[in-house]
């Protein structure tokens, strides 16, 4: 049974430069920089015929390319921060991609996303890291600035039952314009 979610990949340089932001955190557990995505929309664990139709509902997807602006390292979490992030501009083609995404879902029976769509890119889960820590971590590296790619395709990404997901796998790629 695949654990499947949908996806936006992370240009490999986009991808080294986030990769700098690793280390100098007690506690973080950083991801593989071949392992860096945009979530559009978590599915789970399904079976086989679920995951054809998933496939064929998201071949239906049209749309143009669009640009995905990285704004600003984050946490989730509150008072007991849990990852941290890159958080990505909520831009209108990104939101109503994702929103088809859930919408075409939906309609072949796989349950609503509980969770509000916050996109982001993880670059670290933390464990035991103190709220303190984190916040120091954030202010040593104000200087991130905006990066920004061309989206010009989503992908239907498989992961293994794993701590922290990964390593994940192209299972159907589709294309934007």
């Amino acid at each position: 049974m695949p654990r499947l979610f949908t996806g936006l990949e992370i240009p490999s340089d986009l991808a080294i430069d986030l990769s700098m932001m690793r280390g100098g955190l007690s506690g973080a557990r950083w991801i593989d920089v071949e392992n860096y995505h945009l979530t559009l929309r978590f599915i789970g664990d399904i079976n086989d015929a679920t995951a054809d139709e998933i496939h064929s509902s998201l071949e239906q997807i049209r749309r143009r390319p669009f640009t995905v602006t990285l704004e600003e390292l984050s946490t989730f979490g509150g008072a007991k921060p849990r990852a941290i992030v890159a958080k990505a501009k909520p831009a209108s083609a990104l939101v109503e991609l994702q929103a088809q995404h859930e919408r075409l879902l939906r309609r072949i029976g796989v349950p609503p996303e509980p969770r509000k769509f916050t996109p982001h890119v993880t670059l670290a889960r933390l464990r035991a890291a103190s709220a303190g820590s984190v916040a120091e971590y954030l202010s040593a590296r104000g200087y991130f600035l905006s990066r920004q790619f061309e989206a010009r395709r989503f992908v239907l990404f498989s992961s293994r039952a794993s701590t922290g997901g990964g390593p994940y796998v192209v299972e159907a790629a589709y294309p934007l314009g």
